[in-house]
């Protein structure tokens, strides 16, 4: 019988295993330090951790660091932060590709000596040329047949820093006619002069990723190399890397399996480095951004985040999911886990004309209706009050049902108020309601005497706490698979608020996530709270209303 709680992937593993094919599984996460993970690499993560653990066996984070040009340590701390919160443990396992520069120089020294590599003269333009197409075969290049002493002599002089840039490469030699792309003598060796993050000028060319990462692989005991689909036409060269250099068994594996992506959101490292170093968002770590880092800012957590990922599930086409998925277990996680408090995102002052100038009374409230263990608080109640703007209406359109002149509404936890007077501005716009509450409508007394179809909340205006509260939209106004990006961006991906909230936001120092009343879920933000010691700067995080529809 099939295990449904077993993926395909990881049934295959488990064939290996019994098969004695390997001892124990062994998977890697591969990620290039040239960007922050997003959604989707933690997809990929997960797929490969998951599997590892439950067969029993090893994970190991490896970072593809042969591409000088791009690389960085931010990039690095910034992946390894991200996967230690996410809590995939690679244990001591962290390793760097640049570590094992010289034995790749040394397996490339042996596929020239078996007469499996040749150093090229053709420049980039004239590899295309040379490469062919889909539908037309390639020609040899002129040097494929070089000798091995010259090919050998020209690949030392390469690494001794004798040639310019793109001037010479080093490349397999498989098969020009091959119908596959990737075996059309692919490029394995480039020269650099970039200095390297971590390796400085020790090194004057590097090797590409297609011959690299085999490698790699084999040298730390991989058993599976998963990957994404985009990369089944590269595995016929990832096993000629292996088989060609006649490495002892056991042998790493390349499996596949089907991307995700989400609707609306963009996961392309080079999409994304763009919109950051175009400044078109706050750095990787943006709230409107897909990066791991960009959610968590954004409030996402990360059991919200892994019950998605597991949720998702692994299979072997690409995937196109929701992104209303992955804020329906945000939902899920927040609604038993947060105090539920009251702001006012649009404030409009509302006077209690029956109230004495110093009137002060402590309202109880409960925290959280689905949690009691998070106890309750004190919310004050005074003559000076705040109201949402569109919580009043002069001409309310029919089945509104909150604050209109002349008519009652209740607020939040305390009581009825009728509307006597609107004050508007020289301009016509209305700056302040006159009203009048009815002492005998206080919520938990059991009144009964009349009844009222609307509630709204409030905060005092004497002990509010003003904040910024930033509402966040679509960051594209079209679909964001074009490559001219900056084109569709949305001049209203952010909304900024000038909020009051009641004062217990500041007795909930061990919470950073909130529901604000009728206005959805938020968080602390952790870059602007910080160096704004003055101001609470929140994100919204998901609206309480649910547009995802579980199949």
């Amino acid at each position: 019988m099939i295990d449904i709680n077993v993926n395909y992937l990881e049934r295959l593993a488990k064939a290996d295993l019994d098969d004695g094919v390997y001892e124990e599984i062994h998977t890697r996460f591969p990620p290039e330090p040239n960007g922050y993970l997003h959604i989707g690499s933690a997809f990929a993560i997960n797929t490969s951790y998951q599997m590892a653990k439950k067969l029993g066996g090893k994970f190991n984070l490896r970072f593809d660091d042969t591409n000088p040009k791009k690389e960085d340590y931010e990039y690095v701390n910034a992946i390894i932060e991200d996967m230690k919160w996410l809590g995939f443990d690679f244990e001591d396992r962290l390793f760097f590709g640049s570590d094992y520069s010289d034995q790749l120089f040394d397996y490339a020294v042996y596929l020239i000596k078996k007469g499996s590599a040749y150093v090229c003269d053709l420049s980039s333009g004239e590899i295309r040329e040379y490469r062919g197409t889909l539908t037309s075969k390639g020609r040899n290049s002129p040097y494929r047949n070089r000798s091995i002493e010259e090919n050998l002599d020209l690949f030392f002089k390469m690494k001794e820093g004798h040639f310019k840039e793109g001037e010479r490469i080093l490349r397999a030699k498989i098969d020009m006619e091959s119908p596959n792309m990737s075996l059309r003598d692919p490029v394995i060796y480039r020269i650099s002069y970039t200095p390297h993050y971590r390796t400085g000028t020790d090194w004057c060319i590097y090797p590409l990723y297609d011959y690299a990462h085999p490698i790699q692989d084999y040298i730390e005991g991989i058993s599976h190399s998963l990957c994404s689909f985009e990369f089944i036409n590269n595995k016929p060269l990832y096993d000629w890397v292996i088989n060609e250099l006649d490495l002892k068994p056991p042998l790493p594996k390349q499996i596949e399996f089907g991307r995700v992506n989400l609707t609306g959101v963009v996961t392309s490292k080079r999409h994304l480095r763009t919109l950051v170093e175009h400044k078109i968002v706050d750095g990787w770590d943006d709230p409107r951004l897909a990066t791991l880092q960009g959610l968590r800012r954004r409030g996402y957590t990360k059991d919200a985040i892994l019950k998605f990922l597991n949720e998702v599930g692994v299979s072997k086409g690409k995937s196109m999911i929701d992104f209303s998925m992955l804020e329906q277990t945000l939902r899920q996680d927040l609604k038993p886990k947060v105090p539920a408090i009251m702001s006012v995102l649009s404030p409009l002052k509302v006077v209690i004309t029956n109230l004495p100038d110093d009137y002060k009374e402590y309202l109880d409230a409960t925290n959280n209706p689905s949690n009691s263990e998070l106890g309750s608080r004190r919310i004050p109640f005074t003559k000076t009050l705040f109201i949402e703007r569109d919580d009043f209406s002069e001409h309310p359109p029919k089945k509104f049902k909150r604050l209109v002149q002349g008519k009652e509404v209740r607020l939040k936890h305390a009581y009825f108020i009728k509307c006597n007077e609107v004050i508007k501005d020289e301009n016509g716009k209305v700056i302040e309601l006159h009203c009048t509450y009815d002492k005998e409508t206080k919520s938990g007394t059991g009144f009964t005497g009349r009844k009222v179809k609307g509630t709204i909340h409030w905060v005092s205006e004497d002990y509010g706490v003003k904040s910024e509260v930033r509402i966040y939209n679509d960051l594209f106004s079209d679909l964001p698979d074009s490559d001219n990006i900056l084109d569709i961006i949305n001049p209203n991906s952010v909304e900024i608020n000038k909020a009051v909230i009641e004062p217990a936001i500041l007795d909930f120092d061990h919470f950073t996530h909130f529901q604000f009343i009728r206005h959805g879920y938020f968080v602390k933000d952790s870059k602007l709270s910080v160096t704004n010691n003055d101001l609470l700067v929140f994100n919204r995080s998901v609206s309480l209303k649910s547009s995802y529809k579980k199949k």
